[in-house]
């Protein structure tokens, strides 16, 4: 099983404020979300796989991506590894479920059930600045 870091520890919260750009850490560490429709992958197209951009730990594949125009990057299913944790989310008086990262609990955004039917119907709704994509080589473009 991955290991889970507290939401904060000061020594972690120092490695993550030198490593991150100022919105990674504030999306991933202080669960914030960047603006939406300015990620990013918001629009990215091309095959590969997004990684958690604090750890390296494999969230998604291109082939689970799909354009919702919801203003940020969305997929159906995460992949089989992720082990991405749900918690539950009361902020600003709604009720969601908040995903973070399986391995160093980062914050990546929300799952909701209004995704694609026949994927199952979720749609993770995710952070440009949580993730890092590494393309496939097998792109043409």
């Amino acid at each position: 099983m991955s290991k889970e870091y507290p939401r904060f520890d000061p020594e972690r919260d120092q490695e993550w404020r030198a490593r991150l750009t100022e919105l990674q850490y504030h999306v991933t560490r202080e669960s914030g979300t960047e603006r939406p429709n300015s990620g990013t992958y918001y629009m990215e197209d091309r095959m590969g796989d997004y990684h958690c951009i604090c750890c390296g730990h494999l969230l998604f594949t291109s082939e689970m991506k799909y354009h919702s125009s919801c203003g940020w990057p969305a997929f159906h299913t995460e992949h089989r590894d992720a082990g991405i944790r749900r918690l539950e989310d009361r902020a600003f008086g709604m009720l969601r479920i908040e995903v973070r990262c399986g391995s160093c609990d980062a914050h990546l955004g929300h799952v909701f059930d209004d995704g694609p039917q026949e994927s199952g119907g979720e749609r993770y709704c995710i952070n440009s600045a949580s993730m890092d994509f590494t393309r496939s080589d097998n792109n043409d473009n």
